[in-house]
């Protein structure tokens, strides 16, 4: 009888463990390495972990300050919903954390956004417009830029007798939900057809009836050094 009570304890002590083993979310975190346009937001998004989550994981990083190259811990996703819930304020907080705090010094010629210091040569005033990776909107060549690289948030087309390929600037004064809010960093990599003189296409991830939502803007460009 003792013997039988033994294995009883032991077998349900053994469930006992295997149940909290289940209950306990796994944990892999990895790294992803920034590209000039990523904010907190749009990772959360991008790996559907919790904006206050991501920003806890890397509370070392400013939201203010996320560059190309910077190495960025992605927290495990868990599956439990205590977990889950600070998703669900991620809407209110992203308004501060995609905005760019700009400071402009045109006598130094340099302009700060996000705590981060940009030189740049001149600023020119132009009217943009968006487009996405439709195939109607990429003269049939596919989800490409000019130099046959994919499309990126940060990605822009350009006349390039204005703005040289491979040219660096901060385009501000934009308003489109698909953009970081104030400001972002961009790199002229595609060319258009209809983008000739001062004319910027700005490409933005999305449905391509979300993207013409942006219709024509007047926004200023900052050439960066």
């Amino acid at each position: 009888m003792i013997k039988k009570r033994t294995i009883a304890k032991t077998a349900a002590a053994l469930l006992t463990a295997a149940m909290l083993i289940q209950a306990v979310p796994a944990h892999a975190d990895s790294v992803h390495v920034a590209k000039e346009g990523d904010t907190f937001y749009t990772l959360s998004k991008k790996y559907g972990v919790g904006l206050s989550t991501l920003i806890k994981a890397n509370h070392d990083i400013s939201p203010y300050n996320i560059y190309g190259g910077l190495k960025i811990t992605i927290p495990g996703k868990t599956t439990n919903t205590a977990s889950a819930a600070p998703a669900a304020k991620s809407s209110s907080e992203a308004k501060a954390i995609t905005t760019a705090s700009l400071d402009v010094n045109a006598d130094e010629k340099v302009v700060q956004a996000w705590g981060k210091t940009f030189d740049y040569s001149k600023a020119v005033e132009v009217k943009a417009t968006a487009y996405s990776s439709a195939a109607s909107e990429n003269g049939g060549w596919g989800a490409v830029d000019y130099f046959g690289n994919p499309l990126e948030l940060g990605t822009i087309a350009v006349d390039p007798s204005v703005i040289p390929l491979g040219t660096k600037v901060l385009v501000t004064g934009h308003s489109h939900p698909g953009l970081p809010k104030q400001a972002f960093v961009a790199t002229a990599r595609d060319v258009g057809g209809a983008i000739k003189g001062k004319r910027i296409d700005i490409f933005i991830p999305g449905s391509q009836k979300s993207v013409s939502t942006f219709g024509f803007q007047d926004v200023e460009l900052y050439i960066l050094k």
